[in-house]
């Protein structure tokens, strides 16, 4: 947030500051916290901006995490319609992993923001559309640990952002969603290993109808964002780097089989398709990519 280059130039104030409230207002709520209500924004966000001082203070990308976990969350249930949040943080991610889905890109400084560099693809509609579509389910189905980019970042990533190693919950406001590395330690360049059970909320509230949920969380978790230090999570204790990008340990796959779907497309879908394959029979290398 670059509030003193809206605020300051040459030591005059440039425009109000009840002005770059509202600019940044409607900036992170049309970005950051995207909703469906088009033309309203969350409140919650007001209150981070009655001080401009201090908007540097607040780690606002993860909350903008922890608010987009939350919509791939609600996105999920059999009433909701649609995705919320930073869609450029989630598709800049898939371009990162997934080489088969990236369109061009266009050569910048190492300073420029990442996401900048991916050219946006034309947007088909109709019978174009869903081919599209079932193209890349058909696509994601036929992965393999070969066709992931591993380490986008390179194997030292985390030395740079000591915090992408914080394990517990990230916040945005009342939204609070659990963060733990230790489940895509591949893409630190270390063996994947069965993760240790994350910190959960102690209740939840999921009404049979709608699309959005409620969960309570212990008064000491919102303390462990301000803790780093004690919440880092070490690689040398907790695996070993790889010999190769999507190695994993020989257990991994049946924890992780248990607590996902092998496949994207269901079988009735388009054209007849061979009988699917019990779970002990799907070969490790087809799942690789989904836990990353």
């Amino acid at each position: 947030m670059h509030a003193e280059g809206l605020l300051v130039r040459g030591g005059e104030l440039k425009i109000k500051e009840m002005e770059v409230q509202c600019y940044l207002f409607v900036l992170l709520g049309s970005t950051l916290f995207v909703d469906k209500s088009r033309d309203r924004l969350r409140p919650a966000i007001n209150l981070f901006l009655k001080d401009h001082r201090r908007l540097t203070d607040y780690a606002w990308g993860a909350g903008a995490l922890a608010y987009l976990y939350r919509q791939l969350g609600v996105a999920t249930r059999a009433g909701s319609k649609g995705l919320c949040g930073c869609l450029t943080l989630l598709q800049a991610w898939i371009y990162e992993y997934f080489p088969l889905f990236r369109p061009s890109q266009l050569p910048q400084s190492p300073d420029a923001p990442r996401a900048s560099s991916w050219i946006s693809p034309r947007l088909p509609s109709g019978d174009e559309a869903r081919q599209r579509l079932a193209r890349y389910r058909q696509l994601l189905d036929e992965l393999s640990a070969d066709d992931v980019t591993w380490t986008p970042y390179g194997r030292d990533g985390h030395t740079d952002i000591p915090r992408s190693l914080y394990t517990g919950p990230i916040r945005f406001s009342d939204i609070a969603e659990g963060y733990d590395p230790a489940r895509c330690l591949r893409q630190f360049g270390y063996r994947q290993i069965i993760p240790r059970a994350m910190t959960v909320p102690h209740d939840q509230y999921r009404p049979a109808s709608g699309s959005s949920y409620i969960v309570f969380w212990d008064p000491w978790v919102n303390q462990l964002w301000d803790n780093v230090a004690a919440r880092r999570l070490d690689l040398d204790f907790a695996s070993r780097p790889c010999e190769q990008p999507s190695e994993i340990v020989e257990e991994y796959v049946d924890w992780f089989l248990t607590r996902s779907h092998p496949r994207i497309t269901h079988p009735t879908d388009g054209e007849p398709q061979p009988r699917p394959l019990l779970v002990h029979q799907v070969s490790y290398d087809f799942l690789l990519l989904f836990q990353i």
